[in-house]
């Protein structure tokens, strides 16, 4: 699974350096750092959820999805909102 998950973020990150690129916008360093948190908590949050399940503690699945993943998306709609807001406004 994890190898899975590897790829796909790495695909994404190889995505943003691509549209960066083409679209000639850069991220400032805030961005990323509330862009890669918001990440790091979501992949916690899915492994956790996943061993959680693994072991058969559903309730303890459902909290960890609620008290790290809704944050996690929180994070990484505020970053993305930021950079929409700032390359619209150029």
């Amino acid at each position: 699974m994890w190898l899975i998950v590897g790829l796909i973020v790495g695909a994404l990150f190889m995505g943003l350096f691509w549209l960066m690129k083409r679209n000639n916008f850069s991220l400032k360093w805030y961005e990323w750092l509330i862009g890669i948190a918001g990440l790091v908590l979501l992949l916690l949050t899915i492994q956790n959820y996943f061993g959680s399940i693994d072991e058969f503690e559903t309730k303890a699945a459902g909290m960890f999805l609620l008290v790290l993943g809704l944050p996690a998306l929180i994070l990484l709609a505020l970053s993305w909102q930021m950079v929409a807001r700032r390359v619209k406004k150029a």
